[in-house]
């Protein structure tokens, strides 16, 4: 499978979900409109809609609804990249210099606001908006929390594996969820029917976030994407709780991960610790784990290319190196 194939097969579906973000975000602004443009220009992978219009389609039709909220799952998303390359005072985002080293965090802010506002704007224009609202809300509120508690366990390095778990539900695995579940709504699905939309997709994002973490230790960078700046920033990520697992040496790591910034001979140390405790392949063991509780919740829903499609997604993780 490759993403090509994806959106060969979503075809006008596609095509529709690409208009509503294009005339969601036209603005008079003429600033507002170059740096909008620059950032569709290098949109990624796009998985979260991928997935709300898969799903729409597994669990029914793929309708106009199902294409408002394709969309506000991007817009959303992206909403939360420019505001987390503040946070995290990232310079590079997907090969490219992050609009918070362009415009200044500020301007970047703002931004951010103005995508967050517009996929508002996009949720609520759907017929079936009342049975979103509290789905999108509750993963706007997840995200500031998920951000938060990463912040505030970056300045303890005490993060434990129910804290990892929990920071990346809210800033992952919640927008994969809010993509599947607003999808089978979408479509009219039957309670079970939504149910296991919403397995499915938290389960992806889950394992989606596991493999990101995993390819922070294991990447080159010769992707456009930094590798081994979680722990510059101070996370502690699954295969660093792997490796600890049992390790007499747990606080000494800690304390490693805790004084970083003023000790940059830690990141060296740290890494051939993970690498000699085997704690991207033990990392690996709980993504597959992930993997297979997405594919598992698909059997609910009657076969068909769809739902191929959202299996083979699942299963990329294994595999992808980006």
């Amino acid at each position: 499978m490759s993403r090509e194939d994806v959106l060969g097969f979503l075809g006008e579906d596609w095509t529709a979900v690409q208009t509503v973000i294009a005339d969601a975000l036209r603005s008079d602004v003429g600033l507002l409109n170059i740096v909008n443009s620059e950032i569709l220009a290098h949109s990624g992978k796009m998985l979260r809609p991928m997935v709300t219009l898969l799903m729409a389609g597994a669990c029914g039709q793929i309708g106009p609804d199902s294409h408002l909220y394709a969309a506000a799952c991007e817009l959303l998303h992206n909403a939360t990249l420019l505001h987390d390359d503040v946070a995290d005072e990232s310079d590079t985002r997907r090969g490219m210099p992050t609009m918070r080293s362009r415009l200044g965090p500020s301007r970047a802010v703002l931004l951010g606001d103005f995508w967050l506002a517009k996929a508002v704007y996009v949720v609520l224009a759907a017929k079936s908006a009342e049975s979103v609202r509290s789905i999108f809300s509750k993963t706007l509120s997840d995200l500031a929390e998920g951000e938060m508690l990463q912040l505030e366990k970056s300045g303890t390095a005490d993060t434990g594996v129910e804290d990892y778990l929990r920071i990346i539900h809210c800033k992952t695995a919640s927008l994969f969820e809010t993509a599947g579940l607003s999808g089978a709504i979408s479509a009219g699905a039957s309670k079970d029917y939504i149910a296991a939309a919403g397995e499915y997709s938290r389960a992806l994002g889950t394992a989606f976030q596991i493999k990101d973490d995993i390819l922070d230790y294991t990447g080159d960078g010769s992707l456009g994407k930094p590798v081994g700046i979680d722990l510059l920033e101070k996370k502690i990520t699954l295969p660093l709780l792997c490796a600890m697992k049992d390790s007499p040496r747990e606080a000494e790591i800690r304390k490693a991960v805790l004084i970083i910034d003023s000790h940059p001979e830690n990141y060296e140390e740290i890494r051939k610790f993970v690498a000699e405790r085997g704690g991207v392949e033990a990392a690996a063991v709980v993504l597959d784990e992930y993997v297979e509780k997405a594919v598992k919740a698909l059997k609910t829903l009657p076969s068909s290319k769809y739902t191929d499609y959202l299996e083979e997604i699942a299963r990329f993780n294994t595999v992808r190196t980006q």
